[in-house]
């Protein structure tokens, strides 16, 4: 069975942002979507994925200056 895709408004709740940022990353290509004619939807997977891969997970050793 084929995942469900998901609308701009959709994703922009999932994620928590705004539709402004939404349509501003999928205009710049910056988040996973698929273009079908004027329609943008999103697979959860693929933005779980990008998300991941978006992750900072610090630094393991702090270097502080001392004066």
């Amino acid at each position: 069975m084929m995942e469900k895709l998901l609308t701009v408004e959709e994703i922009a709740d999932y994620l928590g942002v705004q539709l402004s940022a939404i349509y501003q990353w999928t205009y710049q290509g910056y988040i996973p979507h698929i273009k079908l004619g004027s329609f943008v939807r999103f697979r959860v997977s693929q933005v779980d994925k990008w998300l991941e891969s978006k992750t900072n997970n610090g630094r393991s050793i702090w270097k502080v200056k001392v004066l």
